[in-house]
């Protein structure tokens, strides 16, 4: 197998870094904040609120019914939605067209494609790394996409221009945070968490999972 060039890899690993929840959570909590203190955005920033804490708790917890009780499928190579893909799409194309509301509606409609290209790029990198399966980015980029998209269909996207300051506040944060800031061990802590529900020791895995679920042969 070909080794990646080190650019390569550097860009994929970048692009993993941009769907880390402690870089994506802290915009979009900014831009909700912004949203909330009008009265005509603040439609948009309860829905996408709101269903951002839906998708987040349905992907913790499809992680947890793998980790700690087995519950996924081998034919799928499912172990758990893709965290990281499912917050790109959830927050870059709402993140996007709220920073765009300066520009006229076609422009704001092609930053919030832009969104879901990046959340696509975050889903090939957790690919690349071998993190998780087709299977789990699809279904990260469906549920994340599906729940930006309900938000903007809800609600629509804020016409009303938002401050330059909170537009070069949160491109400064996603572009120097994945440089400066470590990434936070968040498998490490659902694990803990899947363990302490379901009580038991050690962890299950998709290697594990995987060998289960061969069909025994006798030895020639």
């Amino acid at each position: 197998m070909p080794i990646a060039s080190p650019h390569l890899q550097s860009f994929w690993y970048l692009m993993t870094r941009l769907g880390e929840v402690q870089i994506l959570l802290p915009a979009a909590l900014l831009a909700m904040l912004v949203l909330a203190h009008r009265a005509d955005t603040r439609p948009l920033a309860t829905s996408w609120l709101g269903l951002l804490c839906l998708t987040t708790l349905l992907t913790t917890a499809s992680k947890i019914a793998f980790i700690g009780w087995g519950i996924g499928s081998a034919t799928l190579d499912f172990t758990g939605i893709s965290g990281h893909t499912m917050f790109a799409a959830a927050v870059y194309p709402l993140l996007l067209g709220t920073l765009t509301s300066r520009l006229p509606p076609w422009g704001q409609q092609v930053a919030v494609t832009g969104g879901y290209a990046l959340a696509l790029l975050v889903g090939m990198s957790r690919l690349e790394d071998g993190a998780h399966s087709i299977s789990e980015v699809v279904a990260g980029l469906l549920l994340g996409g599906a729940a930006s998209a309900f938000a903007m269909a809800r609600a629509g996207l804020p016409r009303s221009r938002i401050g330059s300051s909170v537009t070069v506040l949160v491109t400064l944060w996603v572009l120097i945070t994945p440089i400066h800031i470590p990434p936070v061990p968040t498998h490490s802590m659902v694990t803990r968490l899947a363990l302490s529900l379901s009580g038991s020791s050690v962890p299950h895995t998709r290697s594990a999972m995987h060998l289960t679920a061969e069909p025994w042969r006798p030895r020639p």
